[in-house]
């Protein structure tokens, strides 16, 4: 079997590189999503910056959304990972069946339950009155798609884990496309405005969707998407091991929301509108820094995962000495951009010069601790793909309450501006900790044997 010797090669530095690169594009391709989005709508004539505010009031809550795919996508993959590399492949298919069902399940009732609570959600979250006409409008077309969100994200994981991370990118690369193809038709040439810009992501990610089912029900995957053999323990298992992830996107999002709330209640009416605007550009900047450096923290967890139940720990420290090079790496160059460049990046959001500049001060900021940022990602998605939660969870649970800590205090004590200080002194404390928790127990963590919980999975 092709991918079984792949993933117990000697060579970890070319597996990490081969299985790293294409998830980072493919995370990196669909940040394209809402930058391309953000991109149209704050050049929409007229209102485009109280559009694009509106839209950046949705995008934490969306992500939260899209939090449940990965609760599933990253609380199975790691399990089939581990049973790939144990030889036992059929448990591998009922891992698989039984996830699928899930996130269809879980997309059903997330869809439902965020429409029917759409207003005081966006209202709360941010959303000023003025602003609440664009957020409402976008918000109701994309939660048509949320099924088709969930099942690519979630079900992608799956391609990856099996070692076909060109296909796992592919499915991003076809969404993608699609979006940018389709947002200035749906918005300009149509005059669709926020709603275009919503239908064309609900197209893309059908798309997306599409190749992924295709894959994975087809003849191409080690492990496909098979029926039967459904089992709550199994879904107890997969939902303990993607709590990490799930608690840490839902978590992220939840801070974004808070940050929102905060510029809007302290920046007062027009200032905190703008401040909002600014921010939504400062988000989209760092997605293309969080974005691909996730891709390579969980796109190489399918080779700490298998090596650890092929019970091989030299090959894991190896393999996450890589990866701690290229995250590094990767977050030197972002934050070279970040302090150098901020201006041209704003300018693709808006031509208006005072919040050209207001969001490049921003972006600044902001990006401050984002090399330190690189080794606590690695370290907790580590831990996570070797089913440490118990690690994992707790490490970046400490860097969320930092981010609150200071969203909350920052503005009591400051101008509502220096509340964006908030992430390099996140990004930078935490990293401290996890590093410190890391040396102490890898060793533990990567000799410890498959326990029965792990076999029953």
């Amino acid at each position: 079997m092709k991918l079984i010797s792949d993933l117990s090669t000697d060579n970890i530095k070319g597996l990490v590189w081969s299985l790293a690169v294409p998830s980072m594009l493919s995370q990196l391709v669909s940040v394209l999503y809402s930058i391309v989005d953000r991109m149209y709508i704050g050049n929409i004539p007229g209102c485009g910056e109280a559009a694009l505010a509106g839209v950046g009031v949705c995008g934490p809550i969306i992500t939260l959304i899209s939090s449940f795919a990965f609760l599933v996508g990253i609380g199975g993959s790691p399990l089939v990972s581990i049973k790939l590399g144990e030889g036992r492949v059929p448990e591998a298919k009922k891992i698989v069946a039984n996830c699928f069902v899930f996130l269809l399940a879980l997309s059903a009732a997330v869809t439902l339950t965020a429409y029917i609570f759409r207003r005081p959600i966006l209202i709360t979250f941010g959303a000023s009155e003025a602003l609440y006409p664009y957020a409402e409008t976008y918000f109701s077309v994309y939660l048509l798609g949320t099924v088709f969100a969930l099942v690519a994200t979630g079900m992608n994981q799956f391609i990856i884990t099996q070692g076909f991370s060109k296909n796992g990118m592919l499915s991003v690369l076809i969404g993608a496309v699609t979006n940018i193809m389709l947002d200035p038709l749906f918005i300009f040439v149509f005059d669709m405005g926020v709603a275009g810009a919503a239908a064309a992501t609900v197209i893309s990610q059908m798309a997306s969707c599409a190749y992924v089912l295709w894959f994975l029900f087809s003849g191409h995957a080690v492990v496909p998407i098979t029926f039967g053999g459904y089992d709550l323990r199994i879904l107890g298992r997969v939902v303990t091991i993607g709590m990490s992830s799930f608690l840490i996107i839902l978590f992220d999002n939840v801070m974004l929301i808070s940050l929102n709330m905060m510029l809007q209640r302290h920046g007062g009416a027009g200032r905190g509108d703008m401040l909002l605007t600014c921010n939504t550009i400062v988000q989209s900047f760092e997605l293309l820094i969080t974005m691909p450096l996730g891709g390579l923290t969980m796109g190489t967890q399918t080779i700490l995962g298998y090596n650890l139940g092929a019970q091989r720990p030299d090959k894991i420290l190896r393999a996450q000495k890589t990866i701690f090079a290229i995250a590094v790496g990767f977050c030197a160059v972002m934050f070279l951009a970040a302090q150098t460049i901020p201006h041209l990046f704003a300018r693709i959001f808006t031509r208006n010069p005072e919040y050209i500049a207001m969001t490049a001060h921003l972006i600044r900021i902001y990006t401050l601790g984002t090399i330190p940022l690189a080794i606590q990602y690695e370290i907790v998605d580590g831990f996570t793909g070797m089913g440490a939660v118990q690690i994992a969870l707790p490490l970046s649970v400490f860097r969320k309450v930092v981010f609150f800590a200071c969203v909350f205090i920052l503005p009591t004590l400051l101008p509502i501006e220096q509340i964006f200080w908030c992430e390099p002194i996140s990004d930078i404390l935490p990293p401290l900790v996890s590093t410190t928790v890391y040396l102490l127990t890898i060793r533990r963590v990567i000799h410890r044997k498959p326990g029965p919980k792990q076999r029953a999975a």
